[in-house]
């Protein structure tokens, strides 16, 4: 009887023991977790500074068919997508007409701002360039689909071949250039040698492209 008992007092003394090292393991974690910062917090923070890049923006200026978003605070009735029209112009209710082309986000945001004032007291607007559609090139040749296509992506010559869907028979892969426009209104002449570049050699020459470059495929 005396044994039955001393196990009994054993097992009991083992069990308490189990339960007081599991509470306080659970006690150091709540308050572990308690003292790190929420995730979800970090990530907010982290998606309004990238929201902020975008915009306010003063480095890409704007071009005719460019789609904008236009955002006056706490102004539905204002904001906006909106192309910007052959013209260079786009028109917003109370702002009337605004020239668009040849502006950066910024610069069109302080415009619009300055039309609006007679309006609204100290409009906040915000401009973002949703799709780009003015910045274009050409290509021309011996491939399967020639003709103007949009800038993206910081496309290069292979891009570009591969949109205009790829050689016809006979193009003289190693004789490509590229017809670029000057500020003073003349052209240079890169060459780009197809079987090179696809083989890693001379890479260099695939460049990339430019608004208004002219990639010609003889």
């Amino acid at each position: 009887m005396t044994r039955i008992m001393s196990s009994s007092w054993k097992d009991g003394v083992c069990v308490a023991a189990l339960c007081f090292a599991m509470s306080s393991g659970l006690r150091a974690q709540a308050a572990s977790q308690s003292t790190a910062p929420a995730p979800s917090a970090q990530s907010a923070a982290s998606a309004q500074t990238g929201e902020s890049a975008k915009a306010h923006d003063d480095t890409f200026v704007i071009g005719n068919d460019d789609v904008l978003i236009i955002n006056v605070w706490k102004e539905p009735d204002i904001s906006r997508t909106i192309p910007v029209r052959s013209d260079g112009k786009i028109s917003l209710p109370l702002a009337g007409e605004v020239q668009a082309s040849g502006r950066t986000p910024l610069k069109l945001e302080q415009d619009i701002a300055a039309k609006l004032k007679n309006f609204i007291g100290e409009p906040e607007v915000t401009v973002i360039v949703q799709q780009i559609n003015s910045q274009k090139f050409n290509i021309l040749g011996m491939v399967n689909r020639p003709g103007t296509y949009p800038i993206a992506n910081s496309a290069t010559v292979l891009d570009a071949i591969a949109l205009a869907g790829g050689f016809k028979d006979f193009a003289k892969q190693k004789s490509i250039y590229v017809l670029r426009q000057n500020p003073d209104g003349t052209q240079t002449r890169i060459p780009f040698n197809y079987k090179e570049v696809v083989k890693g050699q001379n890479t260099a020459q695939n460049i990339k492209l430019q608004p208004r470059d002219t990639i010609v495929v003889p």
